[in-house]
């Protein structure tokens, strides 16, 4: 794929949301659904990021706390703190996963023009699961890669969670 490709395949329809007052944007087409917070079983021995399951409609889901992973504060969960319900692919299959956020914002269209490169933060900083910055009304979104922004390993603890349970 040449850069003027990948960077038309970045223009599209994001949901953005909020997190630690900053906004984020997550490709639309992987967007299953958004869920108020509800009751999410605890795993034992897990990272802190992985707050556990949820029994959606009779499948188990893992959740992941995206304020945990980024390295963000946690907070107590409010009215406006949901559940985006996504499909990531690990290994060439699809993996329905949550990532619980501060709140919703809206669902934007972004032309390839206003969407600009990750910047290069160094070699200690892994962020390739930025997949670039959107310029929207004078602000900046950070356009997530979800398929990313857990390593190989983490998918895996995941994905033998969603198994036993």
């Amino acid at each position: 794929m040449t850069v003027k490709q990948e960077e038309k395949a970045k223009e599209g329809k994001y949901l953005t949301f909020v997190l630690d007052k900053e906004e984020y944007g997550l490709e639309i087409l992987k967007v299953r659904e958004i869920i108020g917070i509800m009751k999410i079983t605890p795993v034992p021995q897990t990272p802190d990021f992985l707050k556990g399951v949820i029994n959606l409609r009779g499948k188990v889901i893992p959740v992941v706390d995206l304020r945990v992973k980024f390295g963000i504060p946690e907070l107590e969960y409010t009215k406006e703190t949901c559940i985006i319900v996504v499909e990531i692919e690990k290994d060439g299959k699809p993996m329905t996963m949550g990532i619980v956020i501060d709140s919703v914002s809206e669902v934007i269209y972004i032309e390839e023009k206003n969407i600009d490169e990750r910047p290069d933060f160094g070699t200690n900083i892994k962020a390739n699961f930025i997949s670039g910055i959107g310029k929207v009304g004078g602000g900046v979104k950070m356009l997530l890669n979800i398929n990313e922004v857990l390593t190989d390993e983490e998918l895996s603890t995941m994905e033998e969670i969603g198994k036993q349970n």
